[in-house]
């Protein structure tokens, strides 16, 4: 015990010094690949895209992914928050996917990894992590980019996957940095791109600035259908903090 804990009574320790529960790791990625017999369309690729907040071992939120997946079949999902054991051999059940995951830290008390998955019916040629200079208060954790490409049907560029869980609770600074830290990724890729995830665009500031980026680097934001843009999640009277950005 430190000289500064010998002065705290016991009980007070007990109570409330508790081990550090977030570990930092280091950029890396977790990959499952599987044997596919084909490339990804270059026609048409399906995508979802969804924080789930690490609901993955949820009965109720499996219902709701598998149905999803049965309706719509996309071809690549890109998720934010996804809980992996570490002694476990997949976060989410998809046999014929293959994965990358890009943890940010590791959840002591569960003996589990905090990341983020992108998974598509064809194996990554790469995969690499990026992750922030910059860390949320209190836990002290940075958050996670993780950049993928796959080969396509009669192309020969290939896609550039970005997955992006952006930085919360810091000053706009910190935002932008973790923004133009996947610039130069953007910027040296000769070919398709699709840009998603969870941006925390949670003000107006931020909002101009994504805007203002993605058009620098010619990406123009998914629409959808009226009924179907009210549903996505915001802030209170904020932006949409969820995007899907692509690029030719």
């Amino acid at each position: 015990m430190s000289e500064i804990n010998r002065q705290i009574p016991d009980y007070f320790l007990k109570k409330y010094v508790l081990p550090y529960r977030f570990i930092r790791t280091q950029a890396t990625t977790i990959d499952r690949n599987r044997v596919h017999q084909s490339e990804l369309d270059s026609v048409s690729i399906r995508v979802l895209n969804w924080n789930i907040a690490k609901n993955n071992h949820n009965s109720n939120w499996l219902n709701d992914f598998y149905h999803i997946l049965e309706k719509y079949e996309p071809n690549l999902i890109i998720l934010q928050e996804v809980r992996l054991g570490t002694d476990a051999e997949h976060a989410i059940h998809l046999p014929d996917m293959s994965w990358s995951y890009a943890p940010n830290f590791i959840d002591a008390h569960h003996n589990a990894y905090s990341g983020i998955l992108t998974a598509a019916k064809t194996n990554p040629l790469t995969s690499q992590a990026i992750i922030t200079d910059h860390h949320e208060p209190i836990i002290k954790t940075p958050k996670v980019s993780l950049v993928t490409d796959y080969s396509m049907i009669n192309k020969q560029e290939k896609l550039l996957v970005i997955n992006s869980h952006f930085i919360n609770f810091v000053n706009f600074n910190k935002f932008r940095a973790q923004l133009l830290q996947l610039e130069i990724t953007l910027l040296q890729h000769q070919g398709p791109i699709i840009f998603a995830g969870d941006f925390n665009i949670w003000n107006w500031t931020r909002a101009a600035l994504l805007d203002e980026v993605a058009a620098q680097w010619k990406l123009r934001s998914v629409s959808f259908m009226p009924d179907d843009n009210k549903k996505i999640k915001r802030f209170l009277l904020s932006p949409p903090l969820d995007y899907i950005f692509i690029g030719d």
